[in-house]
């Protein structure tokens, strides 16, 4: 009587089971968060109201290759337990500069459209003006990022959005009501296949692991202390997790949007397509959820485009390191001046974006294979990288490398 009980055993994780904790689940969504913008929106949208149940097929294929590529990506850099841009300058000196500076400036632009449909969203979902809704959530993004525990305020907020855009898309999709079995057949049996299924498929991979979107998770590991050998399983784990979560809203949406379309509606005609069909879908409730899902989408891509962006720069100077927080508030309000001072429309930047986004991938990935078939006796610590990793990895490095092709178009068409 009066002696302190003994206090409760510990729970060992299980042999073979990995706890996902806050940090494990916060870079998880903070790469599918970041994916999972106005862009991956309007993507959807567009290409369910061209394709139809065959778009399924393009979603399909494109999850495939964003695991690839991610896996290889997340494995790397959590092995070596360093940024990408410090692997990349002691692979070739000043490549870690040149990647930096690409990631940079693609999230920048980016990052513009981020605010816009930040702004759009509101309007939709409160009727405020769209340049007020944009100013406020740049406010709230540098609130967020900007908080004394930075790790735990960023990795539940970004828990929260990703759940909440899940859960609300899942709503529309049932009330739209699409033909389930038809886009289950086509997913592996397509009606049709082109160069527009194939456009598609190219351009919502370089949409879920193009720029700084791939790199976002593994920075977030890597600096709240996860990174190692140690933590191999977990990392490699939260990688494919997170290709999953993107790909489960991908396909929600697509669900919801599909079964607008199949019922005759002509949303491309409308000033927003995406808006639209959760119009008909849902009427005006649906246009409130649209709101909803869209400024979601829209703040936590530019906390992810914003934290990556930043974390690109900061470990090559001691000074930049300590000054993250004023860093990250001049990013966002950067990207806040682009959207309210520029000429040109939110959709002409996203175009630049979307060609650099398209050339940064193969030369972040091709810089990264080459560590692990070249360098893992220094640069991974002497750890045996599997070939058919590697293999799988080249494969997707050669679409990639194709798409950089392609992307440079957009270039050419933009200026002209």
């Amino acid at each position: 009587m009066g002696d302190t009980p003994p206090a409760p055993p510990k729970v060992r994780p299980r042999p073979g089971r990995i706890v996902l904790s806050s940090s494990l689940l916060g870079a998880m969504f903070l790469m599918a968060t970041s994916a999972i913008g106005p862009g991956f929106i309007t993507q959807t949208t567009t290409f369910t109201a061209q394709l139809g149940a065959t778009f399924a097929f393009a979603i399909l294929v494109s999850v495939l290759v964003d695991i690839a590529v991610q896996l290889n990506i997340w494995r790397i850099i959590g092995i070596a337990d360093m940024r990408a841009q410090d692997l990349a300058n002691k692979v070739l000196p000043g490549a870690g500069y040149l990647l930096a500076a690409l990631i940079v400036f693609g999230g920048l632009v980016f990052n513009v459209g981020n605010l816009a449909g930040t702004g759009l969203g509101l309007n939709a979902m409160l009727g405020f003006d769209p340049e007020l809704g944009a100013v406020l959530s740049a406010l709230l993004a540098v609130v967020i990022l900007g908080v004394k525990k930075l790790g735990v305020a960023l990795d539940r907020v970004l828990i929260v959005l990703g759940l909440a855009m899940i859960c609300l898309t899942v709503y529309v999709a049932f009330v739209s009501q699409p033909p389930v079995g038809d886009a289950l057949r086509q997913a592996v049996w397509p009606e049709r296949m082109g160069t527009d299924v194939f456009l598609a498929t190219v351009t919502i991979i370089g949409g879920t692991v193009g720029g700084y979107i791939t790199y976002a998770g593994v920075h977030r590991l890597v600096e709240s202390g996860r990174g190692g050998r140690g933590n191999l399983r977990a990392i490699t784990q939260t990688s494919v997790t997170g290709i999953v979560v993107t790909g489960v809203m991908r396909v929600v949406l697509f669900l919801a949007i599909l079964g607008v379309v199949a019922g005759g509606a002509d949303i491309l005609a409308a000033p927003n397509p995406s808006a639209e069909a959760f119009h008909q879908a849902a009427g005006e409730a649906g246009m409130r959820l649209f709101g909803m899902i869209m400024w979601a989408a829209a703040v936590s891509s530019v906390i992810g485009a914003s934290y990556t962006s930043v974390s690109f720069v900061t470990s090559f100077h001691p000074w930049l390191e300590k000054r993250r927080g004023v860093l990250v508030t001049v990013f966002i309000g950067v990207s806040l001046g682009i959207l309210l001072l520029s000429g040109q429309a939110p959709n002409t930047l996203l175009i630049l974006a979307g060609a650099l986004n398209g050339v940064i991938l193969p030369v972040g990935l091709g810089i990264m294979l080459w560590v692990a078939a070249r360098r893992s006796g220094d640069l991974l610590g002497g750890y045996r990288y599997p070939r058919w990793l590697i293999a799988v990895g080249v494969a997707a490095w050669a679409l990639t490398a194709y798409m950089a092709a392609s992307s440079l178009s957009g270039i050419v068409a933009l200026w002209q």
